[in-house]
């Protein structure tokens, strides 16, 4: 089974560059969880108003233009929900989980701290409350994938320059320890566990040319429940794939 994440960082722009034929194309997933995509169904013209062979479920913030989740899907969930049941986190449009045998899928847009500490409380909220979400489904025995734009780097490896970020949103130690948390609550970070050492970013900034001279950060992930870990067999960052600030990361399991 493959599986994409891509934090599109606008999908109708996305589309307008045919930026997603790579993907759904060529790469054929059968679950891509898009993140970002500030846009809501109703908003998309012609071609793109569908996406032939797949289910898409939609999740798109309150807030017009802001924030936003997809996930597209070759064959029907057995459940479906939207959000936490948390309604300050559920009016922007983060989450969607989705269930399949042996799984419950999250594809997940964590919120920016870049806008100052009340952004940070409300990201470190937000990881809290989607902690204790997955706590109380692992005690159920379920298996979990929670992938997505988690908007931290987890440890110096992940980023180009972290020593000059340790004070920034995105690599501050507080936002570094709740990444940690979910490794202690029973997840493994797939592409870490098989490349321990690789050096690979999934985001760099549009300005000072940062992608072009490897100046980047690994903000996108999957974690997957310690029992799922076997069956991972890759994880591949498409580091060459452009039409966004972020690319797309793709989980093979078996």
């Amino acid at each position: 089974m493959k599986i994409i994440t891509w934090n599109v960082n606008g999908l109708r722009a996305a589309l307008g560059r045919n930026a997603l034929d790579w993907v759904l194309e060529e790469q054929k997933p059968d679950a891509l969880c898009l993140q970002e995509v500030k846009a809501r169904p109703d908003q998309l013209k012609g071609k793109h108003r569908d996406f032939p062979g797949y289910e898409v479920i939609w999740n798109p913030a309150v807030k017009a233009g802001y924030s936003g989740v997809a996930t597209l899907l070759r064959s029907f969930a057995l459940e479906t929900q939207l959000g936490m049941n948390a309604p300050l986190f559920d009016v922007e449009g983060r989450i969607i989980s989705t269930l399949h045998p042996g799984f419950r899928l999250f594809n997940v847009y964590f919120p920016s701290g870049q806008r100052g500490k009340e952004r940070v409380d409300y990201k470190l909220d937000f990881y809290a409350h989607l902690l204790g979400v997955c706590d109380r489904l692992h005690a159920n025995g379920e298996n979990l994938i929670i992938t997505g734009d988690f908007n931290t780097a987890h440890m110096p490896i992940d980023l180009k320059n972290p020593k000059q970020n340790v004070k920034t949103s995105g690599f501050m130690p507080e936002e570094r320890a709740w990444v940690q948390k979910f490794l202690d609550h029973g997840f493994v970070d797939a592409y870490r566990h098989l490349y321990s050492d690789r050096v690979q970013y999934t985001w760099w900034t549009y300005r000072l040319s940062a992608r072009q001279r490897g100046v980047g950060w690994r903000l996108d992930y999957f974690l997957v429940s310690e029992k799922l870990i076997s069956r991972v067999k890759d994880v591949i960052i498409h580091e060459a794939v452009l039409g966004s600030d972020h690319c797309p990361v793709e989980l093979v399991i078996k």
